[in-house]
């Protein structure tokens, strides 16, 4: 079962997805893939950061699309839970940033691999990781 970071779901949402991430989503069932609330943090974010762009448009798109997600995650979005916490708080400090490390933690206590770009983000965390772009 699988932690997809906020790099592959970003990919989701573009028009011509890279052939390989599509190809390794096709292989998997929706039932295995599951978000982190810091996810959906980080997008709402960028949303927010659009608005104060002046970008009223581009971010009404993007509010409209994370809403497609959580209906279609649901029940899959994970929250932060005291063991998370717990397990984030014991992450080595020197590696990586505060929302990297939630979602190792994350991954961690439900035994998901993260399906990510960002590799070196969370190898040092001692998380499985999936790189679906190959590199």
């Amino acid at each position: 079962m699988f932690l997809l970071d906020t790099c592959i779901l970003s990919e989701l949402r573009k028009q011509r997805i890279p052939s390989n991430v599509s190809a390794w989503l096709q292989k998997h069932k929706k039932a295995e893939m599951y978000l982190s609330v810091v996810t959906i943090g980080e997008i709402e974010a960028g949303i927010a950061t659009k608005r104060r762009q002046i970008d009223p448009a581009f971010a009404a798109s993007l509010d409209g699309w994370l809403g497609q997600v959580i209906e279609n995650y649901d029940e899959r979005i994970l929250p932060i839970t005291l063991n998370i916490a717990r397990l984030w708080g014991n992450l080595d400090p020197a590696s990586g940033n505060a929302t990297d490390k939630l979602i190792a933690a994350t991954a961690k206590a439900h035994g998901l691999k993260i399906v990510t770009r960002n590799h070196r983000h969370f190898v040092p965390l001692g998380v499985a990781v999936v790189n679906p772009f190959g590199e």
